[in-house]
């Protein structure tokens, strides 16, 4: 299968390659960006999440993608589609996540890498809807969401206390194909 690549203004969304790792890792498993995704992972738990996104790619086609600044190819994160697969939550509808570096918060790059996600989620891969879900208390993410044009969905709310273990709930975002398209015009 062709490599998958993505080029946005700024940003190249792309396949892993093994020389992404130590860099994504260094700048992304750190308290400040994982304070809402469970904390800081060990080894054990960074191998899990390198299986789980080349898994992803191997059996859907898409996964959460490398993020590459174009001025200096610098990696900054992730950003794409998975397949929801939280237990507790829904099961199987396209979902739209990110993950950056700290020093590349605020400006812009997660919507810029998010909103070509979801292109690619209703135009390549024929998504009906894509869900985001995040915790209660992490509004930066739930405000992205917003800026996406997602609606908030407290009927598909789950508990789950994995990432945010004092609240122990995933509130989730929904942006539906005709809505997207409405935004596009």
């Amino acid at each position: 299968m062709a490599e998958f690549r993505l080029e946005t203004e700024r940003l190249v969304l792309r396949d892993w390659r093994e020389a992404d790792w130590p860099p994504f890792l260094a700048g992304t498993n750190t308290p400040a960006v994982m304070q809402w995704l469970g904390g800081v992972l060990d080894e054990g738990r960074q191998q899990w999440l390198r299986d789980r996104l080349e898994g992803y790619a191997r059996d859907y086609g898409h996964t959460f993608w490398i993020v590459e600044r174009k001025e200096d190819g610098a990696v900054l994160g992730f950003c794409g589609l998975k397949r929801s697969n939280q237990p507790g939550g829904p099961q199987g509808d396209f979902e739209v996540g990110w993950r950056l570096r700290e020093d590349a918060w605020g400006k812009g790059y997660a919507r810029e890498a998010a909103e070509a996600s979801l292109e690619q989620a209703f135009t390549r891969f024929g998504a009906p809807h894509v869900l985001a879900l995040t915790v209660t208390r992490n509004a930066p993410s739930w405000g992205l969401m917003v800026r996406l044009g997602m609606e908030r969905r407290p009927d598909l709310d789950f508990d789950n206390s994995e990432f945010d273990p004092e609240e122990g709930r995933i509130i989730v975002y929904r942006l539906e194909r005709a809505a997207w398209e409405k935004m596009r015009v």
